[in-house]
């Protein structure tokens, strides 16, 4: 069999026939739409789609989501609930919802298909919540390994602990900071396209701004990223971390100290519920976590049963019952 017949044979019907216009593919016109930071993840989630639509044969680029039905669509749902958390599969579903609705501007596609394919219920969620708070032990044991590293590398480290510690920042938040959204004065960084493309100011602990400086007098004060990679010999490289490299960074802090059970987003959480906890209303939580709404807010909340149960230690219960007279 010729190599132009295998290829035909692999190739999907729901593949496109010749490329598109990026003004006018669905995808490319949905990710533009997303802030810098969402859309690698979202571009992630309409591949993975689009591999299951084609038997891996298509990604986000090469699928044409104008052919997609309700059959697709409802069969898309079923394998993300065998295969992802059902948070993860909503997220994917969204995205897949976002791009068919760019189909339909576009006028790839008409109305009655797209009502039909979109028609596709989320994934139930567990009410359980997801992750936990970091107990202040464990962050102290965290930062200490890195203290202990007299290398760039453990300079690097303890700066990017700090920050997300002490301003509860998103992991790619976290590797877009450049030097120049730092004002060390202000004690202040600058987060620019989180979540949503929303730009917005944060604060770091007055105890965590000399953890930075020590950080910025080994990098150094050239323009580029703030966190950035240290080399084999021990050199500070101005190239920005990864998100993937943050999470390496805390698996390899986290085995020095024994911590195995958490994640960067676990920072985030500990920022939250301390934040409520100590009286901060949840309107600057929301703010400070650039959060959409304050039930987002909520949710990462991880205080646990002792804070309710102090909280109610602020109430009184006028009187007492008097013993009865024998």
């Amino acid at each position: 069999m010729s190599e132009s017949t295998d290829t035909h044979q692999l190739a999907s019907p729901l593949s496109l026939a010749a490329p598109t216009a990026l003004t006018e593919h669905p995808a490319t016109v949905y990710l533009s739409s997303l802030g810098v930071g969402s859309r690698p993840a979202m571009r992630y989630a309409l591949d993975a789609v689009a591999r299951l639509l084609t038997n891996g044969s298509c990604d986000a680029m090469t699928l044409d989501w104008a052919a997609l039905r309700y059959k697709h669509t409802a069969a898309v749902r079923a394998v993300l609930i065998e295969n992802y958390t059902p948070a993860y599969a909503n997220k994917m579903l969204c995205a897949l919802r976002r791009v068919l609705k760019e189909a339909l501007r576009l006028e790839l596609m008409d109305t009655q298909d797209f009502a039909r394919a979109v028609d596709i219920p989320n994934v139930k969620v567990t009410k359980q919540l997801r992750g936990r708070s970091l107990t202040e032990t464990e962050i102290v044991n965290l930062m200490t390994v890195c203290f202990n590293d007299p290398t760039p590398t453990g300079y690097r480290d303890a700066a990017l602990i700090t920050i997300l510690r002490g301003a509860g920042l998103r992991r790619t938040e976290v590797v877009n900071l450049d030097l120049s959204d730092f004002d060390e004065n202000a004690g202040a960084l600058k987060v620019r396209g989180g979540k949503g493309g929303k730009d917005r100011t944060v604060y770091i602990p007055d105890s965590g701004l000399t953890i930075l400086a020590d950080w910025l007098g080994i990098r150094g004060f050239a323009a580029g990223a703030l966190l950035c990679h240290v080399n084999k010999a021990g050199r500070v490289v101005l190239r920005r971390l990864t998100s993937q490299a943050v999470l390496f960074i805390l698996q390899k802090r986290g085995q020095q100290v024994g911590i195995v059970n958490f994640s960067a987003h676990d920072f985030r959480r500990t920022f939250i519920s301390q934040l409520l906890d100590s009286g901060v209303d949840i309107s600057t939580v929301q703010k400070l976590a650039g959060h959409a709404s304050p039930e987002l807010t909520a949710r990462y909340d991880r205080r646990g049963e002792e804070t309710k149960r102090r909280a109610v230690q602020k109430l009184s219960i006028p009187g007492s019952r008097k013993k009865s007279q024998r």
